[in-house]
């Protein structure tokens, strides 16, 4: 009842994952396959929580890793890594820098590359979201899901498992609206989507938490396409009230969450008071275009 009057609200808690995020789901497929396929080292440019699975699983199948954060990345997710004993690169540079030394390095040193939507094993890990959701909701669907999205890769993987399980699972052109939540200091997919584009510009000045943060992304019209191929989605930008959030949800449901857990109590609120997320009239067969942002 704590989210604009909804009596039906979960929360999938992916908190339970090995290395205490979602990110773990891609990262274990992408280092087994790489194994798998010989590689001989991995590497990826990464700004927070997806460096600890991949030192990780890196680890564990026995393979360097090279991972090259920024230099605001969190403090915790610097000390995962070193835990791990992988070689981590920690530089004064943005994002799109870091993605661009792993891209001009990796063929000469023989990494194998494992950034967002760079190898296609991630997304097939990140699919058992929508796989567990079927199966956790008795052989149905939610009405609406709240993507906390940065890369995007969960969210293409979970359209990509409805689409796979529509075959077999026995549910008809009905399918869960998908919002995607971007901060509002940066929003490359929300600003791209309110715009009918098909693929997301770099976003300038971007500027939000950590794991939220992702000017760009190559290949990041699959966002795009994966989303708009969906039923009823939307995209929902907000300012800094995450933490706001954050704390409503533990005090509340006793749930700690991350900021990019938080923004979606945020987007929740707001799209249930005006109307979008209603009871009993969530779920849509036609494509449309919504976006919302909090002031």
């Amino acid at each position: 009842m704590w989210a604009g009057g909804l009596q039906r609200l979960y929360v999938k808690d992916e908190g339970l994952n090995p290395t205490g995020s979602f990110k773990a789901r891609g990262m274990t497929t992408a280092v087994s396959r790489a194994k798998q396929l010989g590689a001989k080292a991995l590497a990826a440019p990464t700004p927070a929580t997806p460096a600890v699975p991949l030192a990780a699983y890196a680890a564990a199948a026995g393979l360097p890793a090279v991972i090259v954060m920024p230099a605001d990345t969190p403090v915790a997710n610097v000390m995962e890594c070193q835990a791990f004993w992988r070689q981590g690169r920690q530089v004064e540079w943005l994002d799109l820098d870091c993605g661009k030394y792993v891209a001009e390095n990796k063929d000469r040193e023989g990494w194998y590359d494992v950034s967002t939507l760079k190898e296609p094993y991630r997304i097939e890990g990140k699919k058992t979201m929508g796989y567990e959701l079927w199966e956790q909701f008795g052989g149905k669907l939610p009405d609406v899901i709240l993507y906390p999205t940065g890369g995007g890769v969960g969210l293409i993987g979970m359209c990509k498992a409805f689409d796979e399980s529509r075959r077999w699972a026995g549910f008809g052109a009905e399918r869960p609206r998908m919002v995607a939540v971007q901060a509002e200091g940066c929003a490359p997919i929300v600003r791209a989507w309110l715009a009918h584009q098909n693929s997301a510009q770099f976003f300038q000045n971007a500027a939000t938490s950590r794991p939220l943060a992702c000017s760009r992304t190559a290949g990041r019209s699959d966002d795009l396409e994966h989303a708009s191929a969906d039923e009823g989605n939307s995209t929902h930008r907000h300012r800094r009230r995450d933490a706001a959030g954050g704390r409503e949800l533990a005090s509340l449901e006793g749930i700690f969450a991350a900021p990019e857990g938080a923004a979606t109590v945020i987007a929740t609120r707001k799209l249930a008071a005006s109307g979008w997320i209603q009871a009993g009239r969530n779920r849509r067969t036609l494509q449309h275009w919504h976006g919302l942002q909090i002031r």
